[in-house]
Order: structure tokens, then C-alpha cells, then sequence
């Protein structure tokens, strides 16, 4: 099979009008067939990416072409995959069915080889240079939302690097915010955001203390006690970084001008009421600032400033929950506690290189489920469905099962072996052993078995090692898979190990 040649699906329940089918075809494209509706979706499901035509009959058994064609349209299969209608069955009210339901094409049996021919040419053209312009649109898409994230990080990168700071603080506050957004759309409807608002809020926040700009250094970077009067100065920052963005001539209806403006004013507004510059009071304060706030809080205490250390992690939860630093949405916090054994590692490992392309994600996602973009990436989709099987196949596992990455040095574990090895579902080797607790022995020792395996291997290795399974010492069996990625050099160099723990009795 020649793997160059586009994919034509034909479904047909008569073995002889696949064969003419097949043989009118079969010169110019690879040929799959389906007897019967419910084989044509198993195929369709199975090799979405890959077909680029089905030609379908009507009437068929188990599921006829009309039932095949809803089924088309629920999983989207419609809109990436041209479906041409073979039938000797022509009435107006089917033909007019069966377009509503996204045909391209009918033909009408006994057919003319030419017209067939043709029809399925232009079909499978029309569909390619469809993509094409598709991918084109997402990439000029990708582009303007690489260089507007990029101008926005900059800018404020410059107000950090001004206020004598790492500049790290706009990216934590940008992974923090996007992961208590995320939780908060996992436990609450209360809010009037979506999942298409995460990216939008994450690159606002970034903003928040672009005001900061309009602070004299003297006072900025003081590294002693501010006087009152300087601290009334400091708080003049919100204010400033709001009426900026309020003065900017365009965008002032877009999403992302509209949560900045909201976010640079208000996060440093107390849920209270005792906040500043206007006293806000639980919900009056938008739900994005309040979020930016307590991400700011947190990245407050545990960085190191010019008139203070950092705190430990576990230390700033404590002040935050004891109302050191504010009073905060109860949401909020409780939503700052689900991430909390996740937050420290992600911003260990934060790669702001893949910021864009996390707004791009969110932007692209959202306009292939709006009608009214038709952008179709069967790629992507196909990405995302593999990703929601993993995780989906994963969570109806009872076995054992690890990742561990080499560059950051972290392990992740499937839901059982997290609960069987008392250990958290995610570990960095920057981790304290102490805070493991009796189990650290089974992190120490998985780690060891990971790193004694440094050659070059394609084939899964065998270990025995002793673990602790629910609270008792017991022989274990680790299959290890590595992966091997090509360095800058060019030298194969380890990147991951996909783990599997077998309890031997």
C-alpha cells in the first residue's frame, strides 16, 4: 500500500458493489471497506487522521447510512472526513436528509465511472486545500497570540526586573493563577468564567503590577520599612496600572484588556472589605482578581524580596490561612489547598518557553468547537483524544504504574501505586525526604532502580526489588521502559521511564 495515496472508506453491505467500487478507485487511492454501518464507525474511529472519503450506501443492516451519518455528526467525524452518498434510493426528502446531515455529494445508482471518478477528485481536493487554509489560519493564529504573549511578559518583566526582583514572579503568578483556575471550574459553577477564560485571565495576570512602573526606585526598592507615607505611594500602584490600561485607545472590549484592568485595580483588594483602592467586599471584587491576589500572596512569601527571606511552602499556607496576609475567599483557599502538593513542583519545573503555546492551545481549542470558525486539525484532535484515553485507561488500572523524567528529575504514579506505596502522586528528587515520611524508603529505592539502567536500551528491563505495599514488606518485580531522545549533539540521551511495579506473592 502505497501510504502517499489518500484513504477512501467504502460501506456497502453488497460484496459486488464494493468490488466496482474498489476497482473504479483503486488505481488512484488506497481502498478500505465496510460491510455494515457498525464496522464503517469502528474504522472511522480507529483511523480518523487518515481517511479522506467515505462513500456511503443508504440502506444497509444493523445501521443504515442515515444512522452512520448521526453518528458522524455527534463525534465530529463530519466536519473532517467528506462522506459522497451512493444509493439507488434518489427521493427528494432522503437526498434532503442526508444533506442536512452534512453530505458533500450524492450520486445515484447505476452510476457513470467518469462522473464517480470526477466527483471524488474534486471531493478529496476540495477537502485538502480546506485543511491547508485550516492550518494556515492557526498558524497566523499562533503567531499574533506567540507575539502579543511575548510583548506582554516582556513589559512586565521589566517592571520586575525594575523592583530588583528574579523575574520569575509573572511566571508563578501566571502557572499559580491558571491552576486555581482550573480547580475552581472543577468545583464551582458560581463564577461567570469557562475553560476558554483560563489562557485569557493567566496572560491578564501578568499585568497586575504594571503600575509599579510609575513608583520612584527610592521607594520601590527601600529595603527597609516603608514609612506611611511611602506605603500610600506603593498602593498608588493599582490604581495607576488601571487607569494605563484605561487610557490605551483600542482593545478596551476585549476579554483580555477587560480581566488586566480588573486584576492591575483589584488584587489587592481583602475579601473583608480592607483591602485597597476602594474597599471592595467579597464577591463585589472580580473573581480574577481575587484569584491573581492570592497567587500573589502566596509567590510573595515564599520568594526572597530585598526586605525579607523566603518562606518555606508549608510556612506560607499557614500565614495564609491564618489570615496573616489578608482575608481570602474560602473557595479560594480550599482550592489552593487541592494544588498544593502539585504547586511547588510546577514551579520548580516552569518552561515559560511554552507559554504561547499554551494561549495558543486555548484560542485554537475554542474556535474548533465554534461553528462559526470551521477549523478542522484532525492532528490536534487526535492529540487531545489520545491524551483523555491515557488518562481515562489509567484511572481503570488496578496496577502499579510510574513515570519518571530525568530533566526536571520527577516521578509521577498512577492513582493505585500512589495509594499502595503510600507515596504522593508526584515527587520532585528537590523534595524533603522528611516530608515523605515512613515510605521515603520505596522513593529512595525506585529512584535507585531508575538510575542504574543508564544504557542504551529499546527492550524492557527486569528488576526485583523489596517495597513497602500497604504498610508491609514485599517483594516486587519493576519493568522498566526507556526513552531515548537525540541531544543537541546528537547523542541519545535518556529522557523518561515509564514504570511497572508487579507484586510478587
Amino acid at each position: 500500500m502505497d501510504e502517499t495515496r489518500p484513504l477512501i472508506l467504502i460501506v456497502d453491505d453488497v460484496a459486488l458493489n464494493r468490488a466496482l467500487l474498489s476497482d473504479v478507485l483503486c488505481d488512484k487511492y488506497n481502498i478500505l471497506e465496510a460491510k455494515n454501518g457498525n464496522e464503517a464507525l469502528l474504522l472511522l474511529r480507529e483511523k480518523t487522521s487518515e481517511i479522506s472519503l467515505v462513500l456511503l450506501d443508504m440502506v444497509m443492516p444493523q445501521k443504515d447510512g442515515m444512522e452512520v451519518l448521526s453518528i458522524m455528526n455527534k463525534n465530529g467525524w463530519i466536519n473532517e472526513i467528506p462522506v459522497i452518498m451512493i444509493s439507488v434510493e434518489t427521493s427528494h426528502s432522503l437526498i434532503e436528509g442526508a444533506y442536512s446531515l452534512g453530505v458533500t455529494d450524492f450520486i445515484g445508482r447505476p452510476f457513470d465511472e467518469m462522473v464517480l471518478m470526477n466527483r471524488v477528485n474534486n471531493t478529496i481536493r476540495l477537502y485538502a486545500k480546506q485543511k491547508q487554509l485550516s492550518n494556515l489560519v492557526l498558524s497566523q493564529i499562533y503567531e499574533k497570540t506567540r507575539n502579543n504573549s511575548m510583548m506582554v511578559t516582556m513589559l512586565s518583566h521589566i517592571v520586575e526586573f525594575r523592583n530588583g526582583e528574579s523575574g520569575l514572579h509573572v511566571l508563578h503568578i501566571n502557572t499559580i493563577t491558571e491552576m486555581l483556575l482550573r480547580e475552581l471550574l472543577c468545583r464551582s459553577n458560581k463564577y461567570a468564567i469557562n475553560r476558554d477564560d483560563i489562557g485569557i485571565i493567566s496572560t491578564a495576570s501578568s499585568m497586575h503590577d504594571i503600575g509599579k512602573i510609575t513608583i520612584p526606585d527610592a521607594i520601590l526598592n527601600k529595603p527597609g520599612k516603608l514609612t506611611p507615607e511611602e506605603f500610600n505611594i506603593i498602593k498608588g500602584h493599582s490604581l495607576n496600572g488601571a487607569q494605563m490600561l484605561n487610557s490605551v485607545p483600542f482593545g478596551k472590549d476585549e476579554p483580555l484588556m477587560k480581566h488586566a484592568y480588573e486584576i492591575c485595580r483589584w488584587h489587592h483588594e481583602r475579601y473583608d472589605g480592607r483591602g485597597y483602592p476602594d474597599g471592595l467586599k467579597g464577591d463585589e471584587i472580580p473573581i480574577a482578581a481575587q484569584i491573581v491576589s492570592i497567587a500573589d500572596v502566596y509567590d510573595a512569601l515564599t520568594s526572597e524580596r530585598c526586605y525579607k527571606k523566603a518562606y518555606t511552602h508549608e510556612k506560607a499556607l499557614e500565614m495564609i490561612h491564618n489570615n496573616e496576609c489578608g482575608v481570602f475567599n474560602p473557595l479560594l483557599l480550599e482550592c489552593l489547598d487541592a494544588i498544593s502538593s502539585r504547586l511547588v513542583v510546577s514551579l520548580q519545573t516552569f518552561d515559560w518557553g511554552k507559554q504561547a503555546d499554551k494561549d495558543f492551545f486555548y484560542i485554537a481549542d475554542s474556535m474548533m468547537k465554534d461553528k462559526a470558525h470551521p477549523i478542522y486539525n484532525q492532528t490536534f484532535r487526535q492529540f487531545i483524544n489520545e491524551r483523555k484515553k491515557s488518562h481515562f485507561f489509567e484511572s481503570m488500572l488496578d496496577d502499579l504504574l510510574f513515570e519518571y523524567s530525568y530533566t526536571p528529575a520527577v516521578i509521577r504514579f498512577s492513582s493505585m501505586a500512589s495509594q499502595k506505596l503510600g507515596l504522593p502522586r508526584t515527587i520532585s528528587e528537590k523534595d524533603d525526604k522528611l516530608a515523605l515520611g515512613a515510605n521515603a524508603e520505596n522513593w529512595e529505592k525506585i529512584q535507585s532502580v531508575v538510575h542504574q539502567h543508564p544504557a542504551l536500551s529499546n527492550d524492557p528491563i527486569q528488576t526485583e526489588v523489596t517495597l513497602t505495599v500497604d504498610g508491609k514488606s514485599t517483594p516486587c518485580k519493576v519493568m522498566l521502559l526507556q526513552i531515548w531522545e537525540n541531544s543537541p549533539d546528537k547523542k541519545p540521551t535518556l529522557a523518561s521511564v515509564y514504570g511497572h511495579i508487579d507484586i510478587l506473592h
